[in-house]
């Protein structure tokens, strides 16, 4: 059975109506040799001739074959597309953003209040995780991601949102605080929560602990900064997490501000073909003005 492609079909369907190519062409915002080429590469398919046409000729004449599959297709053809177009003109615009829980948890909720006071027909489903979002964007899963990680990949281009801090964070039973630079020593077989593998802050946490002869052994891994967070709550280790994660109202815990590291930059990046989209460029703006802004308040 030969493969059945709708753009094709439509092409092939639409010459026929209007016996040109140029007719169908227009109707589909179509360049003359493209729709020329659709119907080939149905022929193709096929394996047989659809269309004749001489040279320079503006009418086309169709085969016996082309004919019975004209005739086939109408009106079957215009009642599905119909179809199609009032289920494609039902739906509610969505935009799909892929980001750590922290940024979801912690900053974004006012981001989305500002949102959806412009657009509030626009359904946003938020995806929080932190690894293999370029791939995500590429592959068609997301519009957006927001991260800390910069891909270098041109086809999610990636824009700077602002930066903020990491700090240390343990319970307060455990003792004065020592200074920015003393952490990794300090953190020497103490009980670490961190992220899971692979996880950016997870990273640049071992890293810093690492180069100073610190703790690098987990005891706990969990998927995001409120549930590192938590486990810090109980007692069951210090971490090292954003900033703006701890608020005045955590008053058992401890938090100290790694000042001695360079701050971490948040990136805003999204499909090549949705830079210009109106939705994810009111996001853009607002996360840049809204997100970091709140992120520096907590620091």
């Amino acid at each position: 059975m030969p493969e059945v492609n709708l753009t094709l079909i439509q092409t092939f369907y639409l010459v026929a109506r209007h016996g040109s190519y140029s007719a169908a062409a227009r109707e589909l915002n179509l360049s003359y040799q493209s729709a020329a080429n659709h119907v080939r590469r149905l022929e193709q398919v096929m394996h047989e001739r659809l269309v004749d046409s001489d040279q320079g000729a503006k009418k086309i004449r169709l085969t016996p074959r082309g004919v019975a599959l004209y005739n086939l297709l109408h009106p079957e053809l215009e009642i599905m597309l119909e179809r199609l177009s009032l289920v494609v003109a039902s739906q509610r615009p969505v935009l799909r953003i892929g980001l750590p829980q922290a940024i979801f948890y912690y900053l974004l909720p006012a981001v989305l209040a500002q949102f959806h006071e412009k657009f509030p027909d626009v359904e946003v489903v938020a995806y929080e995780r932190d690894t293999s979002l370029a791939e995500l964007v590429k592959n068609g899963s997301l519009d957006v991601c927001i991260n800390e990680r910069f891909f270098g990949d041109p086809v999610v281009p990636q824009s700077l949102l602002g930066t903020y801090y990491l700090s240390l964070v343990y319970p307060g039973s455990w003792g004065p605080p020592p200074r920015a630079a003393e952490i990794p020593a300090w953190s020497k077989g103490r009980p670490l929560v961190t992220f899971e593998p692979g996880q950016t802050l997870r990273n640049m946490a071992m890293d810093f602990l690492a180069k100073g002869g610190g703790q690098t052994e987990a005891t706990i891994s969990a998927s995001g900064s409120s549930s590192v967070k938590r486990c810090v709550e109980n007692g069951l280790g210090f971490a090292i997490i954003p900033t703006w994660c701890v608020t005045p109202e955590d008053a058992n815990l401890v938090k100290v501000k790694i000042d001695v590291l360079p701050p971490v930059k948040v990136y805003f990046g999204q499909a090549l073909f949705m830079a210009h989209n109106i939705y994810v460029q009111a996001l853009q703006d607002q996360c840049r003005a809204s997100l970091i802004g709140a992120a520096l308040e907590r620091s």
